[in-house]
This record gives C-alpha cells, sequence and structure tokens, in this order.
C-alpha cells in the first residue's frame, strides 16, 4: 500500500473519503464522482484531435493535458452512459488538476487500486482508471519535455 504523506492532499482526501465508506457506499461516491466532471473549457471543445483515446477503457474516454507555467491540467470526456468510468475521470480531473509537474510524474502508478474500489468495481474498470493514469503522466512528461 502506498504512503498516503506522499500523496497530493486532494487525492489524499479523495482516498480517505473512500476508504472511510463501505463498499456500496464508496460505488455511489464514485457515482457522485461522475456527474462532477467538469466541462471541458471552451476552447476545447472543438479540438477532439488533441484529445488522446484512453485504449484501456470500454467506454469511449479520452484526455488531454495541458501543462501551464509548471502546473498540469488535465481535461477529460466520457460518456454519461458509463458512469463508474466517467467517476474516475472526474477523480483525475478534479484530484489532479494544478499539481506541479513532478507531483504528477511522482503519483504512485497504484493510486487507482488504493481507493477500494476493487470490490466495487470489475478489475476491468480499474485497469481502465490505472490506464487513465499512465496516459495522463505520459503526457505530462511529454509536454514537460517539449
Amino acid at each position: 500500500m502506498m504512503d498516503a504523506t506522499a500523496l497530493p492532499t486532494a487525492l489524499a482526501e479523495i482516498r480517505e473519503e473512500f476508504l472511510a465508506l463501505g463498499v456500496k457506499n464508496r460505488l455511489q461516491l464514485l457515482l457522485e464522482f461522475s456527474n462532477e466532471l467538469p466541462e471541458l473549457p471552451e476552447r476545447y471543445r472543438d479540438h477532439p484531435d488533441l484529445f488522446e483515446r484512453v485504449e484501456e477503457c470500454q467506454s469511449p474516454v479520452f484526455i488531454f493535458v495541458e501543462v501551464v507555467d509548471d502546473r498540469v491540467h488535465v481535461h477529460a470526456t466520457a460518456p454519461a452512459e458509463a458512469p463508474t468510468t466517467r467517476g474516475f475521470a472526474s477523480i483525475l480531473v478534479q484530484g489532479l488538476d494544478g499539481l506541479t509537474v513532478r507531483e504528477v510524474l511522482d503519483l504512485p502508478a497504484d493510486y487507482p487500486q488504493s481507493l477500494g474500489l476493487g470490490e466495487a468495481v470489475s478489475p476491468l474498470r480499474v485497469r481502465g482508471m490505472t490506464g487513465m493514469l499512465g496516459r495522463v503522466r505520459r503526457q505530462v512528461a511529454a509536454r514537460a519535455a517539449a
């Protein structure tokens, strides 16, 4: 299990929120997150070319990362008909927003597994979130290097 002290505040709080709940309520919390996925900024709505499809997800999930002044901003789209996947995307968008490049690159790859959702959703879905995080980290590294 990862060291919670190493996690940025927002992600640590999200994790604690999930772990404080029983399994059924964790799924409910994930669904609440799915309703809170931020809208895409206007400037990206007509630019699907910028977004990368997360192949690990069965649902069509697309992400785009921007790095401005060493701060990371994640944008994602996921269909309303895929609430668990959308919830995962929302956790990452909200939890990673404003972190430094270093903080994002230092995140443990197993963060999705640490939310205690293994009993609530299929392993395939947790793998999808792990895939999302991996793609975010790869995009951040590429943009930081550019």
